[in-house]
């Protein structure tokens, strides 16, 4: 069986439908992917995800190493059976926390010895924990090493995440050390995966906002034996005009008959209109979490931009649900008063129905997308949203 079988391609865009076959089930895409970074996803439970009918989550090798350790997590026989989730799960290789916070965190303290928290070396990297401050070295093997034990469904190569105002020869020599790593995370995975589930290892196109470094990139990910292949790097789902650009940059380079997956984005709902109708398979963010437990929630109102703050004061006598076309069970049983109570009162229960509506509402909007594909209307339902 292949792992991505095609359902059925947009007449009028790159948008198509498909099926992932994993060990521990299918996935549907176009998808979201919920974000569990810790082995969670944030004020929501197993039970609350198997409701919410999400199909696969995510977790991050980079987080899950330094707590509780992947040794730990193998002991439990692995992530799955650790969080008592047994439907799908990819880790990221840990390569963009390693370089983001490593330079968050450089910014903001200073370091007696003037050491960087961040030692980059074609081997790998050296890096501080966030945590303690304690030294890690990620090689390329030693990243899918931990995701082997980790034991997620979909891993991904390490790779070197570079900013957007990185001059262009840094960015070249980024993107080359990244194909040399994704060679090696190829060869270690084959060797020495011994789990009795099927992995599967995505690489990832790196080269910032350089046209010809992106389709380079793209050619060579694609020429290697992976999976799947994902789009990353700062620009992908922060800066939209960017991230089109990208697409459409390597979208000729990339295997039609692999998943293409663009990293960490989601801020916006209508986002995903433009990286669907671009032939993105899989994208995941932590902003409909992260805006949950704030308040922000995501409506189908284009006027608002498809946002509504129920901490404003407002809301207190709404008797509304938060969304009116919205089925979840926040909406079905709580009013926007209520809701509004509970964050005006610094309640937990508030940011876990404002979570259980946010995760709803991106899940509902890809099984929209994904029946519009089907019947070749994904661009009427794009203009209706934005």
């Amino acid at each position: 069986m292949a792992f991505l079988k095609i359902i059925h391609q947009d007449k009028n865009s790159h948008a198509r439908t498909g099926v992932i076959h994993t060990d521990h089930g299918d996935i549907e895409t176009p998808i979201f992917m919920p974000v569990g970074t810790q082995a969670t996803v944030k004020t929501l439970d197993s039970s609350d995800l198997q409701n919410l009918n999400a199909q696969i989550i995510l977790g991050n090798t980079y987080h899950l190493h330094l707590r509780p350790g992947e040794n730990l997590i193998a002991k439990f026989g692995g992530l799955h059976k650790f969080m008592n989730w047994d439907k799908p799960i990819l880790t990221d290789s840990g390569g963009f926390q390693v370089f983001s916070l490593g330079l968050q965190k450089d910014k903001k303290t200073s370091n007696k010895n003037n050491e960087k928290l961040v030692k980059i070396t074609d081997d790998g990297v050296e890096f501080r924990s966030y945590i303690d401050g304690s030294k890690h070295f990620f090689t390329p093997e030693e990243a899918i090493k931990i995701q082997h034990k980790i034991g997620a469904d979909i891993i991904m190569a390490f790779d070197e995440c570079t900013p957007d105002n990185a001059p262009e020869k840094y960015v070249r020599e980024a993107m080359e050390r990244t194909h040399a790593w994704a060679k090696r995370c190829v060869k270690y995975h084959k060797q020495f995966n011994s789990l009795t589930i099927k992995q599967f290892l995505f690489g990832i196109v790196q080269g910032a906002q350089h046209k010809t470094l992106r389709q380079e990139s793209a050619k060579f990910i694609s020429s290697l034996d992976f999976d799947g292949i994902a789009i990353g790097g700062e620009s992908v789902g922060y800066n939209m005009q960017a991230t089109k650009h990208i697409l459409d940059w390597v979208y000729p380079y990339i295997p039609e008959d692999k998943p293409h997956y663009a990293m960490g984005l989601g801020l916006n709902p209508t986002d995903l209109f433009d990286v669907v109708e671009r032939g993105i398979d899989m994208f995941d963010c932590v902003a409909p979490t992260r805006q949950a437990r704030h308040g922000l929630l995501y409506v189908y109102d284009k006027k608002n931009k498809h946002k509504l703050n129920i901490t404003k004061s407002i809301y207190k006598q709404d008797k509304n649900p938060l969304d009116k076309k919205c089925t979840c069970s926040t909406c079905l049983n709580y009013t926007r008063a209520y809701i509004h109570h509970l964050f005006n009162t610094q309640e937990i229960t508030g940011m876990r129905l404002a979570t259980i509506h946010n995760i709803h509402f991106f899940l509902d909007l890809t099984k929209q997308m994904r029946e519009a594909i089907q019947e070749d209307r994904f661009l009427q339902m794009k203009k209706k949203w934005i």
